[in-house]
């Protein structure tokens, strides 16, 4: 039997406010507190329950890499399994009445360093638990949306080459040569607010939106919630009377932190935290908010997969095998290389480079440092088919050429979050923003499912990770475009 729990308001018509927006909050850990693993800082579902006597939303975030990757990613994101989002919604629908298809979760995409949360039927249970909270205490809210900016956090991690490629700024392969670059990807530096007070004026809860990649946390393997978790944990600080801020996450499949390939200084997710946090507290100080509107609406849509895999492995061994020809012909080994290449840069500076030996040793130089140049070529180029390799067998694991998406959104007066069930690139989500009527769009990617990397059509030949990781056909960004804008309609 079902211990179902009423809100806790009347819609009698006594309460002068009984048709006004009542919101309420939770907030549980969810962190893997098994013994032997080490924990920075503690992960969690926070939850925020809307409910205006007609329509009721939950809105939650998560402190975890995706909503449901388990399967898709090979078991690399292993935390979250795909029936996950399924139970969570049958439980909050049996419990609280709340429709399953009026429930949001976003994963922050904090990266593990091994098992991050607790066991499956725990997950479900504390996340419902603290939904339960949030929708025991509702009260009325007042609300107001803004944006803010944050330049210190995040950068675009997408060279643009000179060749017309593109090439990836990871940690799994070098970077190109400086005289190859010239230029990045777009970058949106915008932090969504949405604010809900009190009637007595006292904020109740905060949402924040803002495309970042917390991927590596802590040198030493322990688990954290990175600097999005810093950031709602300062801003509940802040914030006060027992408020609680949830993070969803933007546009981010593009991005990167800034301080993500220094290898001078240990990483401090701390001060990434303290910076987002201090851009969103200075943004929402004069906000004003006000009796808002309540509309949900939810569609289902179906993204094509990729079905090129092939032929662009064989393009990427063709340009290997040419790679590889040019290796020949190297004179000197590494440590010969090197004390020849430090005595140049000597002889450079003394002015005494000019003799026919110099001239000679300068030419092995040369091809030597143009075979390392290969060399990170053929590294990438390595990763690239692996990546692809994976994926393909992925697709063809799981038969079917559609995959089936979610696309919400959820409309608080003049504000709207759009969502994306995977890491959607940075062009993307500012592809949404322009197409928006609405004064404040905010784009909620990694949501409610995770479908790997979502990239412009235009990017596929580009070269990037994103494009290879990627398990989608082009065409899936004009049917997910259209989406939103059949929801944009339906929410005006």
């Amino acid at each position: 039997m079902s211990n179902r729990i009423e809100p806790a308001f009347s819609d009698s018509g006594k309460d002068p406010w009984h048709n006004c927006l009542r919101a309420g909050v939770g907030k549980r850990e969810i962190t893997n507190r098994e013994p032997g693993v080490a924990v920075a800082d503690p992960l969690y579902a926070r939850a925020l329950v809307l409910h205006n006597g007609l329509t009721q939303v939950v809105i939650i975030a998560m402190d975890v890499t995706a909503i449901g990757g388990r399967a898709i990613s090979d078991g690399m994101l292993p935390d979250i399994g795909e029936e996950f989002l399924p139970a969570l919604r049958e439980e909050i629908e049996t419990e609280l009445g709340i429709p399953g298809a009026n429930v949001l979760v976003n994963a922050s995409h904090t990266h593990p360093p091994g098992c991050m949360l607790c066991n499956d039927q725990e997950q479900v249970q504390r996340t419902l638990a603290a939904v339960q909270q949030a929708f025991a205490e509702l009260q009325p809210v007042k609300v107001g949306a803004t944006l803010g900016k944050e330049e210190r956090v995040a950068m675009n991690r997408t060279l643009r080459l000179k060749n017309g490629r593109d090439w990836t700024i990871r940690h799994s392969i070098p970077s190109p040569p400086p005289d190859q670059i010239c230029g990045s990807g777009p970058l949106d530096n915008s932090v969504g607010i949405i604010r809900f007070d009190r009637l007595d004026g006292t904020p109740l809860a905060l949402i924040f939106n803002f495309a970042c990649h917390p991927l590596f946390g802590n040198y030493d393997g322990s688990l954290t919630a990175n600097f999005p978790g810093e950031a709602a944990r300062i801003l509940e600080q802040e914030l006060g009377s027992n408020s609680v801020a949830l993070f969803l996450q933007g546009a981010a499949g593009d991005v990167c932190d800034v301080t993500f390939k220094d290898f001078q200084q240990q990483r401090n997710a701390a001060v990434l935290g303290k910076y987002l946090a201090e851009s969103v507290l200075a943004a929402q100080r004069n906000l004003v908010t006000r009796p808002v509107e309540l509309k949900v609406v939810s569609e289902e849509i179906f993204l094509p997969r990729r079905a090129d895999i092939p032929d662009r492995i064989e393009r990427l061994k063709t340009e290997q095998e040419s790679l590889l020809h040019s290796l020949r012909f190297c004179s000197l080994n590494f440590e010969l290389f090197l004390q020849l290449y430090l005595q140049q840069k000597e002889n450079q500076i003394a002015g005494t480079d000019s003799s026919p030996m110099h001239s000679f040793n300068r030419k092995n130089i040369e091809k030597y440092l143009s075979n390392l140049r290969v060399m990170e070529a053929l590294s990438k180029i390595q990763d690239d088919i692996a990546t692809l390799e994976k994926h393909a067998a992925i697709n063809a694991r799981a038969g079917g050429a559609l995959i089936p998406a979610e696309v919400m959104g959820i409309r608080l007066g003049d504000c709207v979050l759009i969502t994306a069930p995977l890491e959607a690139l940075t062009e993307i989500g500012l592809d949404v923003k322009r197409d928006s009527p609405f004064p404040h769009t905010f784009l909620s990617a990694y949501t409610n499912g995770y479908l790997h990397y979502g990239a412009p059509a235009e990017y596929y030949d580009r070269g990037g990770y994103e494009v290879t990781e990627c398990l989608l056909a082009p065409e899936w960004q004009q049917i997910y475009q259209k989406a939103v804008r059949k929801i944009f309609d339906q929410l005006q």
